[in-house]
């Protein structure tokens, strides 16, 4: 009897547990979800898929990420990231770059790349400014703002990527707007575009819960012109 009683008891405690974590991940998925919605309802309409649709700005900030894949293989986010940017440029939406990439060590440098790959789309390279501590997208943006000077700029980047960026700016009071690089599909894009949803939740939580502010800042740095 005793062993039954404890049996049964044991088996209680476990279906308990099992409902616990079930509304626990219930209510993790609709949070996730609400932050999506959020900053998508916040900065989807600023965000264009068409240059002549893009506000005038003196600057944009182009947003990095790795040239190559682990194999070697061209990045496509990359490439269609610069071919937007050198566009943007072309047409005369804005008159400088600021390039924003991951630095961390000597032998990986996304902003050096992206200025070499800019330069080969025709964009001078005296209009094109290398930010090196851009580690995340929120360190790209505030140091766009508090380092380079920039309160109105156009931001660069795939569209799920450009409108977290442009929520961003829009919590700091910036005047911003995104021009969104053309897509990456296939089972790339979904799994970039799965890992987005965790990344809008935490740029919530920056922008509207924990200040976060960027690794680095360090002295100003003005933008001739």
């Amino acid at each position: 009897m005793q062993v039954a009683a404890i049996t049964t008891a044991r088996s209680g405690r476990a279906r308990r547990l099992a409902k616990l974590a079930a509304v626990g991940v219930a209510l993790a998925t609709l949070a996730l979800i609400a932050c999506d919605r959020w900053v998508a309802h916040a900065a989807s309409a600023s965000c264009h898929e068409r240059v002549e649709d893009v506000p005038l700005a003196p600057v944009a900030l182009v947003l990095g990420c790795s040239e190559h894949l682990a194999d070697g293989r061209r990045n496509l986010y990359f490439g269609r990231r610069m071919d937007a940017a050198a566009e943007l440029y072309r047409t005369g939406a804005v008159e400088r770059l600021i390039v924003s990439g991951d630095n961390h060590r000597a032998e990986y440098d996304e902003p050096t790349a992206m200025k070499a790959a800019l330069v080969e789309r025709g964009v001078p390279a005296e209009r094109i400014h290398c930010d090196y501590a851009g580690f995340r997208t929120l360190d790209s943006v505030v140091r766009a703002e508090l380092v380079f000077g920039q309160r109105r700029l156009v931001i660069v980047s795939q569209r799920f990527h450009a409108e977290r960026a442009v929520f961003l700016a829009r919590s700091r009071g910036l005047e911003a707007s995104g021009y969104c690089a053309q897509a990456v599909g296939g089972g790339s894009g979904m799994r970039v575009r799965a890992r987005e949803v965790v990344a809008r939740a935490a740029a919530v939580l920056d922008a509207h819960v924990l200040g976060t502010q960027p690794r680095f800042l360090g002295p100003p740095i003005a933008l001739d012109g």
